[in-house]
């Protein structure tokens, strides 16, 4: 069948073709053109805000990620100081305590050595006056060891007009002879 048909219907349906599908291609690049022309700006913005929206919120749910791990670290801290404070508080109380004890401490033993001193003077007096009395009594025991040896007489009295002469009968000198 295709034999049959004259050669110039061949060409002219070629050519038809030809013109067919350059036709296409020239009104489809046209056609393009004036869709890039009446593309609207506005589409453009809205695929930019899309795409910020987007990593907006892509940081926002970091934000809020790093915000709960930020209130777990407040609450943990403030539990952590409130116990401090509290130990803090306890320790002050026992170092105000330790401090009344000690006072009532340096306050009994300043009495105790007031006390203290007090009785060794005492002592010491006692000790001074036990002393005089041995003086005492061990020159009544030599006066009287004299009297009964008759060594002592107090027959014969001193001068009265001169009271401070001594002689060998004197009670200080009979001590001095008799040690």
């Amino acid at each position: 069948m295709f034999m049959e048909t004259p050669d110039t219907l061949m060409y002219v349906a070629g050519g038809a073709l030809l013109l067919g599908w350059l036709v296409a291609k020239i009104s489809g690049a046209l056609a393009n053109k004036i869709q890039a022309r009446k593309r609207d700006p506005r589409d453009d913005r809205i695929r930019n805000l899309e795409a910020e929206l987007r990593i907006a919120q892509t940081d926002a749910e970091k934000a809020k990620e790093q915000l709960e791990a930020q209130k777990v670290t407040i609450e943990e801290e403030s539990e952590r100081s409130t116990r401090r404070d509290t130990i803090i508080s306890d320790q002050q109380e026992k170092i105000n305590a330790l401090r009344r004890d000690l006072k009532d401490s340096v306050k009994k033993t300043r009495e105790l050595r007031h006390e203290l001193s007090h009785r060794a003077e005492e002592s010491v007096r006692s000790e001074v006056k036990l002393r005089e009395v041995e003086t005492e009594l061990s020159v009544a025991h030599a006066s009287t060891d004299l009297i009964a040896t008759g060594v002592l007489d107090y027959s014969v009295a001193p001068d009265p007009q001169n009271e401070f002469v001594e002689d060998d009968t004197t009670p200080s000198k009979i001590i001095k002879s008799a040690t």
